[in-house]
């Protein structure tokens, strides 16, 4: 994943959520040509698997493979979790 530049005001954020736990904190950051990256140590493959996860689909983003998903499900209002390359895969009709 590329890292996103930050403000200095969003990285203060970075840190107070790191100092509380907050799982917001986890991500890569550009500031000023370095690059700030917090992560959990010894984390699990299903861990991280999980977040991707998570942040992909409040993104509104596929979770295979990160495309931005357009089509909402009709009873729920919600967007789909995958986009129609990867709806097509498991279409039951």
């Amino acid at each position: 994943m590329e890292p996103r530049k930050i403000a200095p005001a969003a990285l203060k954020r970075v840190f107070s959520d790191l100092k509380t736990g907050n799982e917001k904190a986890i991500g890569t950051w550009l500031y000023k040509g370095y690059r700030v990256q917090v992560s959990r140590y010894k984390s699990s493959g299903t861990e991280r698997s999980a977040l991707l996860y998570r942040k992909r689909r409040d993104e509104g983003l596929c979770v295979r493979c990160g495309a931005k998903v357009m089509r909402k499900n009709p009873l729920t209002g919600a967007l789909y979790r995958l986009c129609d390359t990867h709806r097509k895969e498991i279409d039951r009709k």
